[in-house]
């Protein structure tokens, strides 16, 4: 196996007037290169702040980060540029992550300009030209500008900026997620066609349940800063062990109106990630809390092989043991 990145017991918190906030709270996982690990989870459960905290743009708290075998938690400011081009990031607005005062070819080559790539006998305009036919942007876009192109055509100057220097690495935060339909899937061959092409290793982040089937090997679910399962995303689509992504896979909409599929409404209060108790952190919203998951928090385990999860009473759960309660 052939690891690029693991993460070990990764943290990060912020300081807020009411306490610690615990967005980041002891992930681990390992990705292998030319692999995709998808990131799923509600609004606010910390997925964005992994990656960040992973590529650096946010410091960890706690924690250790390997790249390529290499510890990478706390890099100096040369290892860091170094990292910048073998680790990039594909943001969620494409509007908001590039400078509408610049230039698509400005934009997408910026970064061959700041790692001085003309010294080593790159010529910054063509290598432009060649990143905007490998993503899909007509050339007479060269000198158009941001707010003159549409949205699909603003993540393609993410993508080919992300690309421009070569990196193994990529986190895909959201990048589909404000795209029409049409479009998304447009971006999503796109990159997959990359990743293949370039043995690219992606992580990628969204709420969309059925874009990250369409796009990832493994799948990691969060719920306030901790992962709670992960698995090989067919398996998981199969078979869910926690609560929490039944719950998930249930909300998927499904073409075929006469499927009985059950939707499992998530009620109760949300628990707060400021100072959280010791307790399951979803146990205020579970149908199965027992008074156990009140009194300590569940590890992540190795239910299966290859599939992990963090629950006090999923083999109770999958038995029957446990019966559904109103919260």
């Amino acid at each position: 196996m052939d690891t690029i990145l693991e993460v070990k017991d990764l943290k990060k918190y912020f300081s807020t007037p009411k306490g610690i906030l615990h967005a980041v709270d002891g992930i681990n996982f390992t990705l292998e290169r030319g692999k995709t690990l998808g990131v799923v989870g509600e609004s606010g459960c910390g997925k964005s702040t992994l990656g960040r905290v992973i590529l650096h743009l946010l410091d960890n708290t706690g924690g250790k980060i390997y790249f390529e075998g290499e510890d990478i938690t706390n890099p100096t400011k040369d290892q860091k540029k170094k990292l910048r081009q073998q680790m990039q990031m594909i943001f969620q607005d494409p509007y908001s992550s590039i400078n509408p005062r610049m230039t698509v070819s400005e934009i997408i080559g910026e970064p061959l300009k700041i790692y001085e790539m003309h010294k080593k006998g790159v010529s910054c305009d063509e290598e432009v030209a060649k990143l905007m036919d490998t993503v899909g942007l007509a050339r007479r876009l060269y000198n158009a500008y941001p707010h003159e192109l549409d949205g699909g055509r603003r993540q393609r100057i993410g993508i080919a900026r992300a690309l421009a220097l070569n990196p193994k690495f990529v986190v895909c935060d959201e990048p589909v997620s404000a795209l029409d339909v049409s479009i998304q899937a447009q971006i999503l061959n796109l990159m997959q066609d990359l990743q293949e092409e370039r043995k690219l290793t992606y992580i990628f982040i969204t709420h969309d349940m059925s874009v990250v089937k369409h796009i990832s090997n493994d799948i990691a679910v969060m719920y306030l800063g901790e992962m709670v399962e992960k698995c090989d995303a067919k398996e998981l689509f199969h078979t869910q062990l926690h609560p929490y992504t039944k719950a998930l896979l249930s909300a998927i909409p499904r073409p075929n109106i006469h499927d009985k599929t059950r939707r499992i409404l998530l009620r109760g209060e949300i628990s707060s990630p400021i100072d959280p108790e010791d307790r399951c952190r979803f146990c205020t919203r579970c149908v199965y809390a027992q008074e156990k998951c009140f009194q300590s928090e569940p590890q992540l385990e190795q239910a299966q092989p290859g599939h992990f999860v963090a629950c006090h009473y999923w083999r109770e759960i999958e038995e029957g043991k446990v019966k559904a309660q109103e919260v």
